[in-house]
């Protein structure tokens, strides 16, 4: 599999456990801090709707990447969105080119590998929160949770992770003993990038 089918499981995965969610669970808080599930379903579909931007070589215009509202049918809204994106990462050629993905880099462009890395590695985790916040599991094939580990481990640290809003916080000591012995690769990934694996709804949400 290349980063493009690893990112079409992921983006399939997370349509799948958003899904599962009815009329009684948009508000329902989530491993994202201060969002909603509602919130994070509108986030996950706007950053769709401009990677795919991004992959017509119209991702450097701002409007393209600002908040849009899920409105009454989020499952729907979500789904179409997402592929829109499944649809522009399948074109021809689409790994030759150039992202422009202003949230991150106002002045430069990436390649196309490198961005549909960064939008593979978010929605392996998106799957995994959408999933802890309605209390099921995400089921992602082993192969694509291996690819994910070497790009969670290589998001950069610092000072950018403390900041409201940021897409992940800093990372957590994933626990003794991990790393040897055949330890849990989606603890690993959840620790990089600031998940507590045994996250669990706040009770009485």
């Amino acid at each position: 599999m290349d980063i493009v089918q690893f990112d079409r499981a992921a983006v399939l995965e997370s349509v799948r456990v958003v899904e599962r969610a009815g009329p009684g669970d948009w508000d329902r808080p989530t491993p994202c801090d201060h969002w909603t599930l509602r919130l994070l379903v509108e986030h996950m579909g706007t950053q769709h709707i401009g990677f795919a931007a991004a992959a017509r070589g119209e991702g450097s215009g701002p409007a393209v990447w600002e908040p849009r509202r899920a409105g009454d049918d989020p499952v729907a809204w979500y789904r179409g969105a997402a592929h829109t994106l499944l649809d522009s990462f399948a074109q021809p050629g689409v790994l030759e080119r150039r992202f422009a993905l202003p949230e991150i880099d106002a002045e430069g462009t990436f390649p196309a590998a490198t961005a549909i890395g960064l939008h593979f590695i978010d929605y392996v985790v998106h799957s995994w929160d959408v999933a802890a916040a309605l209390g099921v599991r995400a089921a992602l094939p082993p192969a694509v949770v291996e690819a994910a580990l070497p790009i969670a481990l290589r998001v950069p640290g610092g000072a950018r992770r403390e900041q409201p809003g940021a897409a992940f916080r800093p990372a957590l000591d994933p626990g003794e003993g991990v790393g040897a012995d055949g330890a849990d690769t989606w603890e690993l990934i959840l620790s990089a990038l600031g998940r507590s694996p045994k996250w669990s709804p706040p009770q009485g949400s």
